[in-house]
């Protein structure tokens, strides 16, 4: 019998130990998801404003990308250099059957219409410069 209570306390032990960690991961992740909420609300109030002195001075604010397009525009970032849709459906983690190849390549030809892409040869498509992500305000 000691020697099971002696297992229990043991494993006891063990299980304080990893709550105790646990613990201070949670706070961690506290912290850094309150500096991020922060930062967040920080880049908020500067996106009002920048569009407030645009309106003011008359200028257009420029049209936001949809998500589909963003994730795409991230993949050609961080390919840095030109792709086919099937290697975009790869990064983007989408099945690379025609349909959905099909499916991206519309989105690569309406970014090349938008001048974000060009298609360097048919099929190929790279990033236009600069880049939208840092034109363009997030939708």
């Amino acid at each position: 019998m000691k020697h099971l209570l002696a297992k229990i306390e043991a494993r006891q032990q063990l299980v304080r130990e990893t709550a105790g960690q646990l613990r201070e991961q949670v706070a961690l992740l506290a912290e850094q998801l309150a500096a991020a909420e922060r930062t967040l609300e920080c880049l908020d109030i500067t996106r009002a404003t920048m569009l407030e002195l645009a309106a003011e001075d008359g200028i257009e604010p420029p049209n936001p990308l949809p998500p589909g397009y963003r994730e795409v525009l991230a993949a050609f970032e961080q390919a840095g250099h030109g792709l086919r849709a099937k290697e975009v459906c790869e990064m983007l983690g989408i099945d690379t059957e025609p349909r959905h190849a099909e499916s991206v390549r519309a989105k690569l030809k309406r970014l090349v219409g938008r001048d974000i892409l060009a298609e360097a040869e048919p099929g190929l498509f790279t990033l236009s410069r600069p880049t939208p992500s840092s034109t363009a305000e997030p939708g």
